[in-house]
């Protein structure tokens, strides 16, 4: 640790002295940060826990914790202090902010849906039931069904609570999910009973008081409902926007696909979303993206989905760097276990091995813990453009930087609030994992993550048409990169690939070595990773529990040498990336794991990522002092 303090300590203290300083506004109770009672975090300094007024003005212990996905009646969670340093995460969602609330630890946005109600907590069990695969779909029981028209019903009629009324984006992903059903699922998940007697006896109230956009979502050809309603069949939608989405929706609710071009056109149209005052209803499109998503995308729909925004903001920019790995996982987050990439970039970025994360503050449906909402803990800036990330890209104190998608893609970031409202995943959920907001001049790779069987080999595929020279893609706990260091037990049951998968590519190897050459052949493998082949001992899963202060203080600490299994599986994933990508110095496991561990140990790894917090900052163009 001698070597830690000669490298690190100032920096660390400078950084610890000036965050410290800002938690000093009247509404901080200082807390330990995991659990109870006053003390010293483990960056050597307190965190405050606040306590923060709820929509109902009544006081709540945030704790900071970040709230459940999608499900409704949400409180407003931690707020920052006086001084402007945020330090706990919210709770809500920030569509349930009111107008009178403080800034919460989500960034402010404005709510991007034409009709601002809801979600209703009914609609989303429904739809976490409906809106899913060929095999997973559980059809609705007879009180089920009945529940759910009725709610859709009462809020179509204005008889409920803005709060409990199902949106127009709800309708439309329930109803166009249950048309793709009929149209197109097996009989163990097309209509049960319940949901065909519900559908018949309220399906003429329905025709009485729903849009004509979500009549047409619920019988597009007059053909479920036995003729009753002639508006399916005449609907062409009441804008251009509309239009496109009406067309592709007659596909997809058939079963059948769009081409990439046909569907790049209808991205370019219809994004960025312009809420109230734009021309795309929030119910044709909330179901396109979720039918999509059930019928499964093909190779050239995701292809539309990964590349259609690329220059949304110009040319991509270049840094001048030897090597760039782009790390993409799930933008909304953990909620249980430890996520490391963010320290893991650190330490990597500390031994030349440039790294680029992106992702969000906050998106559904699990609305967990993100590298945006940690470094806005730390206090680092996260608005940074592109343009911008490329100086701390090449600044060789640094090395690492983050980019939110709000603002390298604000097309997509404006599908926010909608996803919020259709429950589960769309397309984009997978396709903007595998961005390339920044291009390298030296050798880049890519990192994804994912979950469900069968996007493992598209996703590489999207990885391989970005034009890197490496890549893998990682079942990590949660679905996210974080390859876990705990031993399987022998007796459990494994749903589709195992944890710690890994498929990957990288430029073949030769007897002296990787071969630089241009053109050459990939070298092409998959794993199932075992952390004691890098030397580490099997250890338990940390847990955060939707903690933004428990994951950073747990991957900070590991960056001061505090050993444990944070540090164990930060220096997992950076030894995994470093070997199985092919990056020099790590030609086998062990030794890239020594690299790693020195990296952190040595104190450098931490001066990375006090430097990206402090400089992120600096203004634009201001020269960094270890940038040749």
């Amino acid at each position: 640790m001698e070597a830690l303090h000669a490298t690190g300590v100032a920096a660390s203290v400078a950084w610890r002295d000036s965050f410290a300083s800002g938690l000093s506004g009247r509404d901080c109770e200082q807390k330990q940060v995991w659990g109870g009672g006053s003390g010293s975090g483990a960056c050597g300094f307190r965190f405050p826990v606040l306590k923060v007024e709820s929509r109902s003005r009544n006081v709540a212990d945030c704790s900071g914790s970040v709230g459940s996905s999608g499900f409704g009646h949400r409180q407003v969670g931690g707020r920052r202090c006086s001084s402007g340093n945020y330090a706990v995460a919210g709770r809500a969602s920030p569509s349930t902010a009111s107008d009178d609330d403080e800034e919460t630890y989500v960034q402010p946005r404005v709510k991007m849906l034409q009709d601002a109600v809801g979600p209703s907590k009914i609609l989303l069990d429904a739809q976490a039931r409906v809106c899913t695969g060929p095999t997973q779909t559980r059809p609705l029981d007879e009180d089920q069904a009945f529940k759910v028209l009725n709610t859709i019903l009462q809020s179509a009629k204005g008889e409920l609570p803005a709060s409990e009324k199902a949106s127009k984006a709800q309708m439309g992903a329930f109803f166009g999910a249950m048309t793709l059903r009929k149209n197109c699922f097996a009989n163990k998940t097309q209509w049960s009973v319940g949901e065909q007697k519900a559908m018949s006896e309220l399906w003429p109230a329905l025709c009485e008081c729903l849009p004509a956009e979500v009549l047409f979502l619920a019988d597009p050809e007059g053909t479920i409902m036995g003729g009753s309603s002639n508006v399916g069949p005449k609907f062409s939608g009441s804008t251009p926007s509309d239009a496109l989405l009406v067309s592709g929706l007659r596909k997809v609710m058939t079963g059948s696909h769009l081409e990439k071009e046909e569907l790049t056109t209808l991205l370019e149209r219809i994004l960025p979303l312009q809420g109230p005052n734009g021309d795309v209803s929030d119910a044709l499109l909330a179901a396109f993206m979720i039918c999509s998503r059930m019928l499964g995308e093909t190779d050239r729909e995701l292809d539309a989905y990964c590349m259609t925004f690329d220059e949304e903001l110009g040319s991509v920019p270049v840094a001048k760097v030897k090597s760039l790995t782009h790390y993409g996982e799930p933008y909304d987050g953990n909620t249980r276990f430890f996520r490391s990439s963010l320290f893991v970039a650190a330490v990597r970025a500390s031994y030349g091995e440039t790294c680029l994360l992106h992702g969000v503050d906050w998106m559904p449906p699990k609305g967990g813990v993100t590298e945006e909402l940690m470094l806005k803990h730390l206090g680092a800036n996260t608005n940074l453009i592109p343009k911008e990330a490329v100086r701390l890209l090449e600044d060789k104190g640094v090395g690492f930087a983050y980019i939110s998608q709000r603002e390298a893609r604000p097309s997509l970031y404006s599908l926010v609030d909608l996803r919020e409202h259709i429950k589960k995943r769309p397309p984009i959920a997978t396709t903007e994992k595998v961005q390339r907001y920044i291009k390298g001049t030296g050798r880049e790779a890519m990192l994804a993550s994912f979950y469900h069987e069968g996007y493992e080999g598209p996703l590489l595929e999207l990885v391989r048409r970005r034009g890197v020279q490496a890549g893998l893609v990682i079942k990590g706990e949660e679905g996210a990169l974080s390859l876990t260091t705990k031993e399987r037990s022998p007796d459990a049951l494994v749903k589709g690939r195992p944890l710690n998968y890994v498929a990957g590519f990288r430029p073949q190897q030769t007897p002296t070595g990787i071969d630089k050459s241009k053109g050459v052949s990939s070298e092409n493998f998959t794993l199932e990773l075992d952390a004691r082949e890098y030397g580490i001992a099997p250890s338990y899963t940390p847990r955060i529990d939707r903690s933004v202060v428990k994951n950073a203080e747990m991957g900070m600490a590991a960056l001061r040498g505090e050993k444990g299994p944070a540090y164990d599986r930060i220096v997992l994933n950076a030894a995994v990336a470093d070997h199985l990508l092919g990056c020099e110095g790590a030609e086998s496991p062990l030794i890239a794991v020594e690299r790693a561990k020195e990296a952190i140990d040595s104190g450098r790894a931490l001066n990375a990522m006090l430097n990206y917090i402090d400089r992120s900052k600096w203004p634009f163009g201001t020269p960094t002092p270890s940038t040749d």
